[in-house]
């Protein structure tokens, strides 16, 4: 514990999730990096306390043991990025039970477990953020988003409940529609192939709209925030 803020990240990983961790530690923040793997974010130069913890966020008592361990090990969270999803996309036959269920469970369980840990705190303090990474997904369903499409809508519903709660007591929470395909090797591989750069969402981008609402003036805070690349369809 050294007094600087503290970003947890839920669904750490490449692309978006490193994105953010670069993002707020070159901007003085220590972090906590959580994934199902406990994945490193590799040697960075950097003052930053940087931790890794194993956790599945589809997994209630993993994610509460995760918080109370970083912060008995690293102190307060000022900021959580809540990041984790599943990629569970396809048509209504081509949709198992049990992936409809986990992509509910880590899109939007997780993320309430860990606001109703973190939310009474961060209350206490009459400080915080809780940023969701969204989707397009949040607003409206495709052929292919079957199980995708309802864990974002509720994500997104969710997380404006926990601002209409937390806001008044001084806990900012955000939510960031990402419209659009993040540019990550699997994406340009398997999502996107022979697009041009300009078709692609940078993550490290998104990562400096995600400190800059951690930042926002309280005055003027904002709740919903739509991302794309300037020559998306929308």
């Amino acid at each position: 514990m050294n007094g600087k803020d503290l970003c947890a990240i839920v669904g750490f990983g490449p692309g978006l999730g490193a994105a953010y961790a670069r993002c707020f530690m070159s901007a003085g923040y220590d972090l906590s990096l959580l994934s199902r793997s406990g994945a490193k974010l590799g040697r960075q130069s950097s003052t930053s306390d940087v931790r890794c913890y194993s956790c599945d966020a589809g997994d209630p008592s993993a994610v509460r043991a995760a918080i109370e361990l970083i912060e008995d090990q690293q102190g307060p969270i000022s900021t959580l990025i809540y990041n984790a999803d599943i990629a569970a996309f396809g048509a209504l036959e081509e949709v198992s039970v049990d992936r409809f269920e986990q992509s509910w469970r880590v899109g939007v369980l997780g993320l309430f477990v860990a606001a109703q840990v973190l939310g009474p705190r961060m209350a206490e303090r009459s400080a915080g953020n809780i940023i969701v990474s969204g989707a397009t997904a949040s607003l409206r369903g495709n052929v292919w988003t079957t199980a995708f499409a309802p864990a974002k809508a509720a994500q997104r519903i969710l997380a404006q409940s926990l601002a209409k709660q937390l806001g008044p007591k001084g806990v900012h929470v955000s939510y960031l529609v990402i419209d659009g395909v993040i540019d990550t090797a699997d994406t340009r591989e398997n999502f996107a192939a022979g697009k041009p750069d300009e078709f692609f969402l940078q993550p490290d981008r998104i990562a400096e709209a995600a400190l800059m609402l951690a930042r926002q003036e309280r005055s003027a805070w904002t709740f919903e925030m739509d991302l794309r690349p300037f020559g998306e369809k929308w």
